[in-house]
């Protein structure tokens, strides 16, 4: 991303500590750029001083003074060594694609952490309108923009933030309906669409790794550098209508994620 990016980018951000944040991270992430430019440039001069330039020649041809010049070739004090990469707090299993079992059970995620020995918990984070984002919206067969309703999960392992769970639905189709109503839908959001008469047909599922977008960072906790990877799922009823979206951002640092072949198929 540019510096003028960057700029702009904080400049849009109008919830001061929000900006903050989003600040102290910027830095963080430039500072070692700054380091390894400055080791550079002492290297540079070192350089130009061994193939025979006087100081004041050197200072002359950068623009500074000859003080100036000492200063950058003085390597600065030893900064402390970064702590050891700490290993994950929790480490999830997630399967792709899942077992049906368990997606058909009460909570995929509960189940699935349940079974791995872990304590799992869920907060729901939002219920409402949102705009649809591109990929959303080719999954949902709507215009990018287009209001759609979302369905959004904070998923926590021993405590400890591993994905966020968003599931779209088209507002055509669920707004005033229980997938549109506050809290989570009882007894599970497939007995739910189910009454409302639609019936599974397929699904398509992809999965992507990337930096986290601001917020993803912040919800889920992650240190400066770490990525996500985003798990999208389209479903469709048998009569090919765009039902269900869930797109899930997973800590990469927190999961593992097993693949499911075939049986009978698998291969080295």
């Amino acid at each position: 991303m540019s510096d003028v990016r960057i700029l702009e980018q904080i400049r849009a951000i109008t919830e001061p500590i929000e900006r903050a944040r989003f600040i102290s991270r910027v830095m963080t992430e430039q500072q070692g750029l700054v380091t390894e430019l400055a080791q550079m440039r002492r290297h540079a001069i070192a350089e130009a001083r061994d193939g025979g330039m006087t100081q004041d020649e050197i200072a002359k041809a950068l623009g500074v003074t000859p003080g100036r010049v000492s200063q950058m070739r003085k390597a600065p004090a030893k900064a402390p060594e970064p702590p050891a990469r700490r290993a994950p707090a929790v480490l999830v299993q997630r399967a792709l694609p899942t077992e049906p079992s368990v997606r058909g059970s009460a909570s995929l995620y509960l189940t699935e952490a349940q079974r791995q020995g872990l304590r799992p918990d869920r907060r729901m984070l939002y219920i409402g309108l949102e705009p649809a984002s591109e990929h959303v919206a080719i999954c949902l067969r709507v215009e990018p923009g287009a209001e759609v309703i979302a369905r959004r999960k904070l998923m926590l392992a021993n405590d400890v933030p591993v994905r966020i769970a968003t599931s779209f639905f088209r507002a055509d189709l669920f707004t005033g309906t229980r997938i549109s109503e506050p809290e989570f839908v009882l007894p599970t959001l497939q007995a739910a669409l189910e009454a409302l008469g639609y019936a599974f047909g397929h699904a398509e599922e992809s999965l992507i790794a990337r930096p986290p977008t601001l917020f993803e960072a912040e919800t889920l906790q992650l240190d400066p550098g770490e990525w996500i990877v985003q798990v999208l799922r389209a479903s469709y009823s048998t009569e090919d209508t765009p039902v269900h979206t869930l797109e899930t951002i997973c800590a990469a640092t927190r999961h593992v994620f097993l693949i499911g072949q075939v049986a009978g198929v698998d291969e080295f």
